[in-house]
């Protein structure tokens, strides 16, 4: 297992090179970069210079050649590459274009939201789905088998935009019902509740957006675990087991449950995602400043260094993820070797 470790973690290095260096250079070519924004500013805030006026909306070359040397586009893409590698290495991904200042501080600054939901959706997910997912095995082919799933589906097929607005529409605003809040995660007296009341807050700003970030994957979770523990229900040493005169709860729960759980356990290897989970729409919807709407605004704001350093966390989370997932595939079945 060790020299899979190694052999895995020297594998992620040209990896996470190719991911950057095509990140990178499609980034830096995309038309509308930060000097041009900044030229547009420039043009429509008035401050642009007469004489030596070029076609570039009106604005001096001299200007134009000092945005480029200020935002480090007066080099060429693959030595602006290098630079950011190096610097990647020091774990300086850079000033933020828009924020003005280090963009590992205005990524950082986002990760308590998203970590909240990513954390809380991630453990409701699996405390509800798995049994879930085992009762509807258990019961296969039943009123209630066809009835969850039916809700399932119908739960899985509505899209989070259009859960999300009938939710504010129905349950928050006053429309119908009051019962939540409209947005943000916090209410405005927050500081001033007691620690009781501050969790309260908390989970009642939480229930409606995590409804949302939770529907797509709840439906996906439960079928898996039904159908993982059907699949395991149907093989010999099952039949053995009932042979033998072993009552149906201990077949299923002692014998076909574990192994049943495998595909289920191994998907746990990426609560790494958690620490940069995000929802564009959601977020959006809610109000909330987390990862998802950094980075879209990132991206419309061309904030390449922002846009760069969420790439590179996030394809690292991605590959120590899947090597977390083969290990602990081979932790829960000693049977499986990599190697």
């Amino acid at each position: 297992m060790l020299i899979y470790c190694l052999r895995r973690m020297l594998m992620m290095v040209p990896t996470l090179f190719g991911i950057t260096l095509i990140c990178f250079v499609v980034i830096n070519l995309a038309p509308g970069g930060p000097v041009e924004q900044k030229i547009q500013e420039l043009r429509f805030g008035g401050t642009a210079s007469g004489g030596n006026d070029t076609n570039n909306m009106g604005v001096s070359e001299e200007v134009i050649e000092a945005l480029k040397k200020q935002y480090g586009f007066d080099k060429p893409v693959h030595v602006r590459y290098w630079i950011w590698l190096k610097n990647i290495s020091r774990l300086d991904f850079g000033e933020s274009f828009s924020a003005e200042e280090p963009a590992i501080d205005v990524i950082t600054s986002k990760f308590p939201v998203s970590l909240q939901f990513g954390v809380i959706s991630l453990l409701l997910t699996y405390l509800i789905c798995i049994p879930l997912g085992i009762s509807k095995a258990v019961k296969d082919d039943s009123t209630y088998d066809r009835i969850s799933t039916a809700v399932l589906f119908v739960m899985y097929s509505v899209p989070a935009l259009m859960l999300a607005i009938l939710l504010i529409t129905f349950f928050a605003g006053g429309s119908y019902f009051d019962w939540f809040p409209l947005r943000d995660i916090i209410s405005d007296n927050y500081d001033e509740l007691s620690t009781f009341d501050k969790i309260k807050d908390r989970i009642h700003h939480f229930i409606l957006p995590m409804i949302c970030y939770m529907i797509g994957s709840f439906t996906v979770l439960t079928i898996l675990m039904k159908n993982s523990l059907l699949d395991e229900i149907k093989l010999d040493y099952v039949r053995t087991a009932r042979a033998k005169g072993l009552s149906e709860k201990t077949v299923i729960y002692k014998h076909a449950l574990r192994n049943a759980l495998i595909p289920i356990l191994t998907g746990l290897s990426g609560f790494l995602a958690v620490f940069l989970s995000g929802s564009i729409i959601i977020e959006q919807i809610f109000s909330l400043d987390g990862i998802g709407l950094l980075s879209y605004q990132a991206t419309l704001d061309r904030d390449y260094n922002v846009i760069m350093g969420l790439i590179f966390l996030q394809s690292v989370v991605m590959l120590v993820g899947r090597l977390l997932s083969d290990l602990t595939y081979m932790i829960v079945d000693p049977r499986i070797d990599f190697s």
